[in-house]
């Protein structure tokens, strides 16, 4: 991660840490664990994969709703930007609908997985011609979250997206079929 992203990250996780006296000091009758959500992020990735190897920002978006404290249902935007090196160049840029298992450890603090679709958008520049692939693949994650108070919360999440480019349109001379990412994600959400 670059120096923006540690910063936001040192930011998120030094409000937290503020924010932990008044959380712990909220008694759990007057939290809500249903209901709808929104929330932001920003994190890292990194891309793997022969010619898509790179690293960059990342910013994400969603809203969903808290069935309970165990299960959720989230749609997410998550923008990847620019990727690639020498003669390959791609953009990324997707939508996903997940669902969320979560396990409360305290009333504060709970750890969570994710499984879903990632609809994503690739364009790909390489090699003197471009192509566009529309197409849905699976997304897996896990984090960690923090209620700082009875609406906010605080996460840190791993995520794992896959997208695949057709060798062919590029006269074979890409070394892969496309680029996995890895991404690590400090974000907010509100629940209404």
């Amino acid at each position: 991660m670059n120096s923006k992203a540690r910063i936001a990250c040192a930011t998120v996780l030094t409000a937290s840490v503020f924010a932990a006296p008044v959380a712990v000091a909220q008694s759990s009758s007057d939290r809500d664990t249903s209901g709808p959500y929104i929330k932001g992020s920003y994190g890292g990735y990194k891309s793997h994969n022969g010619d898509f190897d790179d690293s960059n920002d990342l910013f994400g978006a969603g809203l969903g709703y808290q069935f309970n404290q165990f299960f959720a249902l989230e749609a997410g935007y998550v923008d990847f930007g620019n990727f690639g090196k020498d003669d390959v160049d791609g953009k990324l840029k997707g939508g996903s609908l997940v669902a969320i298992g979560r396990l409360p450890v305290t009333d504060s603090f709970g750890v969570y997985a994710k499984a879903g679709a990632f609809a994503a958008a690739l364009d790909v520049d390489a090699f003197d011609e471009s192509e566009t692939y529309d197409e849905v693949s699976p997304v897996v994650g896990a984090g960690v979250d923090f209620r700082i108070t009875e609406h906010l919360t605080t996460f840190l999440e791993y995520n794992r997206y896959n997208v695949d480019v057709d060798e062919d349109d590029f006269n074979g001379q890409l070394n892969n079929d496309g680029p996995d990412f890895d991404t690590a994600q400090v974000g907010l959400k509100f629940q209404f």
